[in-house]
């Protein structure tokens, strides 16, 4: 069995944490590294909700340009003090969050963003197509939430599945990363440029 050292090494790899959080996760999960990891991640994730209501007047706007110069981004990210703005790992995540945008081509930041007369019209949309693939009267409505609520993790960017590891959307990512710089991050805006497209 491996040494407590190594186990603590091993999580700190794994989730960023510190040196006491893995030794305390280690010892609450009987030193099971896949427990202690979702222990750290609810911790973590916890501690970031704590922080989510903190103002984020400082922070970075950066610019992805896509190989082949079709594709360009422009993203702010905020963070709380102009110290983690230069943090390396900070900085990162904004490129992070640059190369999604312009991968998944997002619409929105946030479901909040968007205007509830797009969202009445898509409802429509979704409504005439259960009608026209002869669905039954009762299950309409199903079919219009699951299509609506499918376009909202399309459409926003914090709902979107990470495209460097799936197993995360784009607001988890964020969360991971609060809690381990110890200061709330927000996306403010975005704006992606193709090259032909409005």
């Amino acid at each position: 069995m491996a040494s407590n050292s190594t186990l603590v090494k091993e999580l700190r790899e794994k989730t960023g944490a510190g040196i006491l959080d893995c030794q305390k996760a280690l010892v609450e999960s009987g030193n099971d590294v896949e427990k202690a990891i979702e222990h750290l991640r609810q911790k973590g994730l916890a501690a970031a909700q704590k922080k989510a209501g903190r103002e984020t007047n400082e922070g970075i706007i950066s610019a992805y340009i896509h190989p082949g110069s079709r594709i360009g981004v422009l993203v702010e990210v905020n963070c709380e003090t102009d110290f983690v703005a230069r943090n390396e790992e900070f900085q990162a995540l904004v490129k992070d969050v640059a190369l999604q945008i312009a991968a998944s081509s997002p619409s929105f930041v946030k479901r909040e963003d968007i205007p509830p007369s797009l969202i009445e019209k898509e409802k429509q949309i979704y409504l005439a197509q259960a009608k026209e693939m002869g669905k039954p009267e009762p299950a309409w409505p199903k079919i219009v939430e699951g299509k609506l609520e499918k376009f909202c993790q399309e459409s926003c960017l914090l709902e979107q599945v990470f495209i460097k590891d799936p197993t995360v959307t784009i607001k988890d990512l964020l969360a991971q990363k609060v809690a381990k710089i110890g200061e709330n991050i927000s996306v403010r805006r975005f704006i992606r440029y193709q090259l032909g497209h409005e």
